[in-house]
């Protein structure tokens, strides 16, 4: 066999080898990198705010904020405070604490699409958010959320991360 020829060979048999160990470095990395992403808070970078319309309000401008909400999140599955009355046309900041050892999260809305959100975060765990309506919040740390509360009604916010929300995480909020 001629130089060449045995270099061909030689790059032949390696090239297999090389793939299968690629493949395999990306197989173990992937769920590594999705887990690092999926799980920690990311804090929104300022953008116009939103117009769009919900059933429990839009998003408030923090400038206009009348009103600010301290509420806390505990391993306990609970709120604290677990109801709150605002008055419609209220723009509302919440500070949300997380006091736990587990990441929760602060979630506005009605009980269909709370309901909805739950079972989506079930099916994916990892899920992003980046709603103004919600906020992941890391053990030991804070979050905001800041909205105008423009329709009376009654609604509710709670924690969707799979299993939360079923132990009773959840919380009332009444606009009058």
């Amino acid at each position: 066999m001629k130089p060449r020829e045995k270099a061909r060979t030689r790059i032949a048999t390696r090239t297999p080898t090389l793939k299968a160990t690629i493949l395999i470095a990306a197989a173990l990395i992937a769920p590594l990198c999705a887990r690092a992403h999926g799980v920690t808070a990311h804090p929104r970078a300022p953008a116009a705010i939103s117009t769009e319309q919900h059933p429990w309000g839009r998003e408030g401008d923090p400038k206009r904020s009348a009103r600010t909400i301290q509420v806390a999140m505990a391993d306990t599955m609970r709120f604290t405070p677990d109801r709150i009355e605002v008055r419609r046309g209220q723009t509302v900041t919440f500070v949300v604490r997380n006091r736990g050892r587990s990441m929760h999260e602060f979630v506005i809305g009605t009980l269909p699409a709370l309901d909805e959100h739950a079972h989506l975060m079930k099916q994916n765990p990892g899920m992003e958010h980046d709603e103004p309506y919600m906020v992941h919040v890391d053990p030991g740390r804070a979050g905001r959320v800041v909205w105008n509360f423009n329709r009376a009604g009654s609604f509710e916010y709670a924690c969707l991360i799979a299993g939360h929300y079923e132990a009773g995480m959840k919380g009332w909020l009444t606009v009058r």
